[in-house]
């Protein structure tokens, strides 16, 4: 894919992301509606593209990239964990979580299936629903104990989260069809395609709708800009050079990189909001990131050849 190509994927995103603004501005997505559109987002279209995206003929080196991505991705968490332990430290409590918990998250899990299917097709989209495993994980257990003072890992609760996240039951269904190459009804699979391309348009809007809530005057400081670098450029720096030393093919290191150098997860502010930490804070993360992602994920994809 040609550079301008590139450009122009980020420009139909940023497009949609403009009409999900321009409707929360004009109240015809409520904030209920916004939760509305999360959840069937996160419970219904995603899992549907991520499912179909493993209806695709098994090839040799399928197996071998996805465990070589799971691998790069769980050192890549580690990496992150580890720089939670001091990176953070000179920031008040309530800042501290939310940047914390923006190097763990991502925002892979909405902007990461459109980017990689327009960028890979299928096979970016079932690459990067293996690669985002670790993460998920990592977000429901790690991730929400950021927030909650001296919480301790229900281990009973994480399991159940792992094993009933419709995101995580997706690719255990998918792998399991494309491990078996089992044929099913045209009538499901028509139906999880037609849902399942509803994704890049319904993401982007919700990424609209926290868009919409933010004046940007007041979003640009030192301290966001300075997580920007960290989220946005050494982060993947760090994906791109492990994923070199694992000698991933040219499409998981594409993967691996991009969905690295994703913004800061957009919950971040909602688990803010929720815990009483710094929601403004957390919305200025994730919207400087968003933005600056703009810029910075095309030249990712170039890197990554």
């Amino acid at each position: 894919m040609k550079l301008t190509d590139l450009f122009s994927l980020q420009g139909t995103l940023f497009a949609m992301m403009l009409i999900g603004a321009w409707m929360k501005k004009r109240g015809i997505i409520s904030e209920e509606g916004k939760r509305c559109l999360s959840d069937l987002c996160i419970n219904v279209v995603i899992p549907c593209n991520i499912f179909k995206s493993c209806l695709i003929d098994l090839e040799p080196g399928v197996l071998k990239n996805c465990a070589l991505l799971i691998l790069s991705a769980v050192l890549l968490q580690l990496l992150c964990l580890l720089l939670n332990l001091f990176l953070f430290n000179r920031y008040e409590d309530r800042q501290k979580k939310v940047l914390q918990y923006c190097t763990i998250v991502p925002m892979s899990g909405f902007l990461g299936n459109p980017i990689a299917e327009g960028l890979y097709s299928s096979i970016g989209v079932l690459y990067t629903s293996i690669f985002l495993i670790p993460m998920r994980i990592i977000m429901w257990s790690v991730g929400t104990t950021y927030f909650v003072s001296g919480a301790v890992i229900d281990k009973k609760k994480l399991i159940k989260n792992v094993l009933t996240h419709p995101c995580l039951v997706a690719i255990y269904l998918g792998v399991i069809c494309m491990i078996t190459q089992v044929s099913l009804p045209k009538i499901l699979t028509e139906t999880l395609r037609y849902v399942g391309n509803c994704n890049s348009a319904l993401t982007m809007f919700i990424v609209g709708t926290i868009l919409a809530d933010v004046r940007f005057r007041e979003i640009l400081n030192k301290d966001t800009l300075l997580f920007s670098v960290l989220r946005l450029i050494l982060l993947p720096a760090a994906a791109f050079g492990l994923g070199s030393l694992l000698r991933l093919d040219s499409v998981s290191l594409g993967v691996s990189v991009l969905m690295t150098g994703m913004p800061a997860g957009a919950t971040a502010a909602i688990f803010a909001a929720r815990y009483n930490s710094d929601a403004p804070f957390a919305t200025k993360c994730v919207v400087t990131t968003t933005l600056l992602s703009m810029l910075t994920l095309p030249l990712w994809s170039w890197l990554a050849g």
